[in-house]
């Protein structure tokens, strides 16, 4: 029996963009995966043999990006900023939160689909490792937490 479809088009995760709010450029050339996990919470009551199962806290994974380091200095001004607000206290003023979006595209650079996340801030900058034998380049990173990630349409 023959069936009829359409084969299934897989994304491919090699052409993206990153939009961070009051970034002029912010091209990077890898980002880690998007994570969320909810907490299981299990409860045992009055001698039965199974428990009862609720859904918990829901956590998300901080993302790191990772560009080559060039003159561009706004990952490292925005870490900066997050350094100078509170000394000391902890804490991190939402002026300094912003919505990073991470846009996969097509090969033709169409939107495939775009993840925001909501209310982001840098909790690591690396300026790169050097090695005056290597043949590549200096590789910066950005590790970001946030609330919470999601798509437009949710």
């Amino acid at each position: 029996m023959t069936i009829l479809g359409k084969p299934t088009a897989f994304q491919h995760k090699y052409r993206f963009v990153v939009e961070i709010d009051d970034f002029a450029r912010a091209a990077f050339t890898k980002c880690s995966a998007l994570e969320a996990e909810i907490a299981k919470v299990e409860t045992w009551e009055g001698g039965s043999l199974t428990a009862i199962k609720e859904p918990g806290r829901v956590t998300f994974s901080d993302v790191t990006l990772e560009r080559g380091a060039t003159t561009d200095e706004n990952c490292y001004s925005w870490f900066k900023e997050v350094v100078a607000a509170y000394k000391n206290t902890g804490r991190v003023s939402p002026e300094f939160q912003r919505n990073v979006d991470i846009v996969q595209q097509d090969r033709d650079g169409t939107e495939v689909r775009r993840w925001t996340l909501e209310e982001a801030w840098p909790v690591k900058f690396t300026a790169g490792e050097w090695d005056n034998e290597a043949d590549e380049a200096v590789i910066e990173m950005l590790t970001l937490t946030f609330r919470l990630f999601k798509q437009p349409n949710d």
